[in-house]
């Protein structure tokens, strides 16, 4: 269960983390992959954020996009130093956030299943007659 001070702390790194990764970061693997900062899950001491992001690239693109925020993490966690009162900045660990994905995959699932039941004939009909 997590504490109010492990929800404000990971909102507050959420937010910011979603600043600097946009405005802050240069790098070539993320270029057109607008990397949105989904949730950050924190220990209980602090010590350790978990950020899950999203992307606009393809699934392949995934682990150049980690490998990007991942030699990143230093200067991140700098300017979090910097812009956040915290005693002392978590180590960032990146992850990506596969929920939306699995979530497009299932209304696709369940388009496609209403999509088959209007092209078969109804049996109720079939049945009656």
């Amino acid at each position: 269960m997590t504490t109010h001070r492990q929800q404000r702390v990971s909102e507050l790194l959420r937010e910011e983390l979603s600043l600097l990764i946009q405005a802050e970061l240069n790098d070539p693997r993320l270029e057109d992959a607008l990397v949105t900062v989904t949730h950050v899950d924190i220990t209980p001491d602090l010590m350790n954020a978990r950020v899950f992001v999203d992307h606009a690239l393809a699934l392949e693109a995934a682990g150049a996009i980690l490998e990007a925020l991942r030699h990143a993490e230093p200067f991140l966690r700098r300017m979090l130093a910097e812009s956040l009162d915290l005693r002392a900045v978590p180590s960032l660990t990146f992850h990506i956030d596969t929920v939306e994905q699995r979530a497009r995959r299932v209304d696709a699932i369940l388009d496609q299943i209403a999509v088959v039941e209007k092209a078969q004939p109804d049996e109720a009909d079939s049945d009656a007659g």
